[in-house]
């Protein structure tokens, strides 16, 4: 691993937001100002083709980065915020259902986050 997979490695691991790529790059500058943005873009591919993170994509957003511990994700339709969630295991009923392996899945449950319920209801008052 070279010093920026490792690093941003770490940055994507040790945070509990969802990083883009913009978001690890403005990291990993704090630590070597030199980095180019192709640099970051280069080794967030090799991270996730390797398995080592996980590519979260949502339509009309930048792609996001997160840890490859095992759990699902909210995402707010009306902000696009992005809430770390576990729901129960779906493998083994998956499995069945498939009648086989399979690799990974990953699940994302849309709603609207109580931020955004806040603000509909306080725009309905006024």
């Amino acid at each position: 691993m070279t010093k920026y997979e490792a690093e941003v490695y770490n940055i994507i691991t040790m945070s509990r937001e969802h990083l883009a790529v913009e978001q690890i790059y403005a990291e990993l500058r704090k630590k070597y100002p030199k980095v180019v943005m192709a640099t970051v873009y280069n080794n967030v591919n090799k991270l996730w083709k390797a398995g080592m993170i996980r590519k979260i994509s949502i339509e009309n957003m930048p792609d996001r980065y997160d840890r490859i511990i095992k759990h699902d994700h909210l995402v707010c339709q009306k902000c696009g915020k992005l809430a770390d969630i576990s729901f129960e295991d779906l493998t083994a009923s998956l499995r069945e259902q498939m009648g086989g392996e399979f690799l990974t899945y990953d699940l994302k449950v849309f709603y609207i986050c109580p931020d955004c319920q806040e603000r509909e209801k306080n725009q309905h008052h006024s």
